[in-house]
C-alpha cells in the first residue's frame, strides 16, 4: 500500500446533538417524540460536560484531529440572541483541542437547527439566508487559530431530513416518520430524492458563510458531501448520471470555489433502468441495513474528483455501523487500501477522519454503534475499543513515529 503523505489528517469526528446531551433548543429534539419507534437523545453522552476527555482519547490514540461540531441552537436560543456562556464554551473545546496537539475541525451546522429557526419556516423561510448568516458571523469570533472548518454537513442529507419532518409534522399529511434503524430482516428503504428547492438554498446559506468566513478567518472552507457511490447496471448510465446529479453533483458542482471538499462515504447502491436499487437483506449487512463495502470510499473520492478535479478532498466521514470491532478494523483496512489506490491514480485527498469517535445517538436510534470508544450509557464512561488503538497507530506509522501501519 502507497504510503499516505505526511501532513495527511488522521482523526475522528462527532456532532453536538448526537454526543452533548440536552440539545432542547433544537428542532430535531421537539421531532423525536414524532418519530415512529425512535428513541429519545436525552443525555446523549454528555460530551458537553466530558469533552476534555474526548479530546485526550483522539491525542493519547495517536490521531491528530477531531472533526466537531458548534451548536446553533445553543449559540442562538432566540432570534438574535446569543449567547457568550456558550460561545465560550466552543472556545473551550477549541483551546482544549489545540492544547492537546489536536487539530480542530469545526462544522457550524451538524443537521440541527434552532427550534425558533424551523418554526418560522425553516430554510425555506425568507429570512432563512440572512439568520444563518448572522449566525456564522458571531460563530466566526471564536475561532481564531481554526484551521478547517465545514459550513454545512450533508446539504443533500438535511434537504431529504427537512422534507421528511415537513410532512410527518403537517396534520393533513399521512407520511410516518420512520426512524432509519428498523428490523434487519426487510430491506433498507429508499430514501426520497433530496429535494432542489431546499437543496439550493442550502447552496446559497453556504456560500454567503464562506464569504463571511474569509473575510473573518484563515481557515479552509468547505462543504461535506454525503456520496452514495453508485455503480451502473448495463443500460442504466443516464440513470444513473440523472440520479447523480440530484443526490450529489448539484452540491460537489457548488464547491467548485470552496478550499475543499469533504467526501462522506460507507456503502455503495446500484442504479439499475428502474432507478436506485435496495440493498438487499444479507447476513453481511451492517447494523443500518446497507451493504458491506468498504471500497465505496475510493468509489466516492473518484467520483467528486472527477466533477471537482482541482478542489482538495478531506474524508470527513467514513466508517460502519457494527458491534463487531474485528470487523470495524476490517472494514476501515480496506477503505483506507481503496482510498490509497484512489490516491495513487491521482486525486488529491489530504486526511481521513472516522464515523465516529463515540457510539452515539443515530438519529432516532442508540442501537447503531460506530464508536471507536463505547459509552456506558448510565455513567457515561469512555471504554475505548481496540479500533481506536489500530486506527492510532496507522497514523503514527504514516508519520515516521513508530505504530504498526497497516
Amino acid at each position: 500500500m502507497p504510503a499516505f503523505p505526511s501532513d495527511f489528517l488522521w482523526g475522528a469526528a462527532s456532532a453536538p446533538h448526537q454526543v452533548e446531551g440536552n440539545n432542547v433548543n433544537s428542532d430535531f429534539w421537539m421531532q423525536e417524540s414524532h418519530m415512529t419507534g425512535a428513541d429519545r437523545s436525552g443525555d446523549a453522552l454528555d460530551s458537553y460536560n466530558r469533552y476534555p476527555e474526548d479530546i485526550a482519547l483522539i491525542a493519547e490514540s495517536g490521531l491528530d484531529t477531531y472533526r466537531f461540531g458548534i451548536e446553533w441552537a445553543r449559540i442562538e436560543p432566540a432570534p438574535g440572541q446569543f449567547s457568550r456562556v456558550h460561545l465560550a464554551h466552543y472556545r473551550r473545546m477549541i483551546d482544549t483541542a489545540l492544547e492537546a496537539g489536536v487539530t480542530p475541525f469545526v462544522t457550524l451546522h451538524h443537521f440541527t437547527s434552532p427550534r425558533w429557526f424551523a418554526e418560522e419556516g425553516g430554510w425555506r423561510s425568507p429570512q432563512a439566508i440572512a439568520r444563518f448568516r448572522a449566525y456564522v458571523e458571531v460563530a466566526t469570533t471564536i475561532l481564531d487559530g481554526v484551521e478547517w472548518v465545514c459550513t454545512i454537513n450533508e446539504p443533500n442529507m438535511l434537504a431529504i431530513m427537512v422534507g421528511e419532518a415537513e410532512a410527518a409534522l403537517d396534520p393533513d399529511s399521512d407520511v410516518e416518520w420512520l426512524s432509519p434503524t428498523l428490523e434487519a430482516d426487510t430491506p433498507r428503504p429508499i430514501k426520497p430524492a433530496p429535494s432542489e428547492e431546499i437543496g439550493r438554498r442550502l447552496i446559497e446559506a453556504h456560500h454567503a458563510a464562506r464569504e463571511i468566513l474569509r473575510e473573518r478567518t484563515d481557515a479552509r472552507v468547505g462543504w461535506s458531501v454525503a456520496s452514495r457511490a453508485f455503480e451502473t447496471r448495463p443500460g442504466a448510465e443516464e440513470v444513473r448520471r440523472r440520479l447523480e446529479y440530484i443526490w450529489e453533483d448539484l452540491y460537489l458542482e457548488a464547491a467548485a470555489d470552496d478550499d475543499y471538499i469533504g467526501v462522506q462515504a460507507y456503502s455503495a447502491q446500484w442504479v439499475g433502468l428502474d432507478g436506485i436499487e435496495p440493498h438487499p437483506v444479507h447476513p453481511d449487512n451492517t447494523l443500518v441495513r446497507t451493504a458491506y463495502r468498504p471500497d465505496a470510499l475510493g468509489i466516492a473520492v473518484r467520483h467528486t474528483a472527477e466533477v471537482l478535479p482541482r478542489v482538495p478532498v478531506v474524508v470527513t466521514e467514513n466508517g460502519i455501523a457494527t458491534a463487531d470491532d474485528a470487523r470495524r478494523i476490517a472494514y476501515t483496512e480496506a477503505a483506507l487500501g481503496s482510498l490509497a489506490e484512489a490516491m495513487a491514480e491521482g486525486v488529491d485527498v489530504r486526511g481521513y477522519i472516522h464515523w465516529s469517535l463515540l457510539d452515539n445517538y443515530e438519529w432516532g436510534h442508540w442501537s447503531p454503534t460506530f464508536g471507536l470508544v463505547a459509552v456506558d450509557r448510565e455513567t457515561f464512561e469512555r471504554r475505548p475499543k481496540p479500533s481506536l488503538a489500530w486506527l492510532g497507530n496507522v497514523a503514527r506509522a504514516q508519520r515516521g513515529e513508530g505504530g504498526d501501519g497497516m
